[in-house]
This record gives structure tokens, sequence and C-alpha cells, in this order.
């Protein structure tokens, strides 16, 4: 059982929904990203999703995008990634992780070698978006033999047809994309993702957490409400690039956070 898994499992036996929090590994630089993550859990957050920057992103939006460059030009790798991971865990054994990114970076440092690296420094699940299930021996099958959760993602474009193989060898949770489109792009309605939720559901017994366009208190508990559970990521990443204080930041994730428990 992952840190995921187990996070599942203590959120059910409270009647709680998950509230996961995305943010750029890096952005605006190391200390700062560092000082962020490691405040998160006492936000409220359940599962962190940590972005591994890259120059060629395919579903993130500018927001998100302008966070992998700032965190690029601030030095951030893969190495130092893995590093960040390491320093939060050293005062955090408990809270799942999930790296998402792209496949070239984890490609250059070879496979067999980041298998070893993230296990060591405490990463549980990946969701890398541009692997499809066709490519499952490339990344997906090691993984989970390391024991690392590989998390897929389910989109509005998603067809009973294709949704077999989406869910074929996905672990730890599936992320439902709530729009058609990139990051931040419009807003998530709880009325199109319900029926969507449901039918990922009648296929699959792992929890499903919906993604892309919710930025506010009420939105997360909207979504969360159809759902297992709800991620934001622009909207956190956007405050980051605004400047604010840190305490800003994750006081605005803990309103996020609640909205998500309050479901």
């Amino acid at each position: 059982m992952t840190r995921i898994d187990a996070k599942f499992a203590a959120l059910r036996a409270e009647g709680k929904k998950a509230f996961v929090a995305y943010v750029m590994a890096g952005d605006p630089d190391y200390d700062r990203s560092l000082e962020l993550v490691k405040g998160l859990p006492a936000a409220g957050v359940d599962i962190i999703e940590l972005g591994q920057p890259f120059t060629d992103p395919m579903a993130d939006g500018p927001t998100i995008q302008l966070a992998g460059q700032r965190a690029l030009e601030a030095g951030q790798t893969l190495e130092r990634t893995l590093q960040m991971v390491r320093d939060f865990r050293a005062g955090d054994d408990t809270t799942p992780i999930v790296l998402m990114g792209y496949y070239n970076p984890i490609y250059n440092h070879g496979v067999e070698r980041f298998l070893e690296d993230a296990n060591e420094a405490g990463i549980d699940g990946l969701i890398v978006v541009d692997l499809p299930p066709e490519e499952d021996e490339e990344l997906c099958i090691p993984a989970q033999k390391a024991g690392l959760n590989f998390i897929r993602l389910a989109t509005p474009t998603t067809d009973d047809k294709r949704l077999p193989k989406v869910l074929q060898n996905t672990s730890g949770f599936v992320y439902y994309v709530s729009i058609t489109g990139i990051t931040g792009a419009a807003a998530a309605q709880a009325a199109d993702v319900a029926p969507e939720v449901a039918r990922i559901k009648a296929k699959t017994d792992l929890p499903v957490i919906v993604g892309f366009g919710i930025r506010t208190p009420e939105t997360s508990e909207s979504i969360a409400g159809v759902a297992d559970g709800c991620v934001v990521g622009s909207a956190i990443v956007a405050a980051q690039a605004e400047g604010k204080p840190t305490e800003e930041v994750l006081a605005f994730v803990k309103s996020l956070a609640d909205g998500a428990h309050r479901a």
C-alpha cells in the first residue's frame, strides 16, 4: 500500500473528500518553492502534486507554463526536484507526493535510475501526461513494479471505447480533467462533471479526483461534492507568481482545502 492508498483509506474512514494541491517545483526559486511545499499539509492539503518543469508542455496553460520557465531559469532540474522531495521528507513522512510532468526528463535521467531515485527520495506516484496506455511498457509497468502508483488522466473526450484502455494499469487514483483544453482555461462545472465521474466509477474502484478549472473555495466544494476530491493548480501557482508572502498563499490554499473538505 502506497502513501496515496493509505491517504484515501483514511479519508474514506473519516467520510471526507480529498484536496490535492499542484505547485511547480522550483518556482520562483528553490528555497521559496520548498517553503511553500512544506506548508501545504498544515494548510489542509491531502496530496501534493509536484510539477517538474519542462520546456515543451502539452497540457499546461500559460500560468503553469510561465511557472515552469521561471523554475528552469532559476536552475531547477529533475535532480533538484528529487532533492526537494528529500528535503520535504525530512520533516514529513506521511503526506503523499505525486510527481507530475513529461517523459523527456525521465527518459534523459534513465528510467531504471529514475525509479530508484524517486523511491529513495519519497515520491509515491507519477502523472506523465505524454505517455498513453499504448506505451505502458516504457514507464507505467516498471513504475508499478517499483512500488509507485501510475495515475492516468481521463477527459471529456475519453469515450466508453477508450476508457477501459485508460484505466488499464492505472493505480492510486484516476485524474478526471473537467474541461477540454489546457489548465486554467475555463471554469469547471459540477453539473457537467458529475455524470462523467459516475461513468468512470462504474468501471473502476479507484478514487476519481477532478482537476482543471477550479479556482475558488465554492468550486472546490461543488466539484469535490460530485467526485472523491479535487485538484487545484493554476490558481495556487498564480498566487505564488504575484509574489505574495508564503503565508498568504497558504491561507488561500487552506480556503480551497476547506471547501473540498466541506463537500
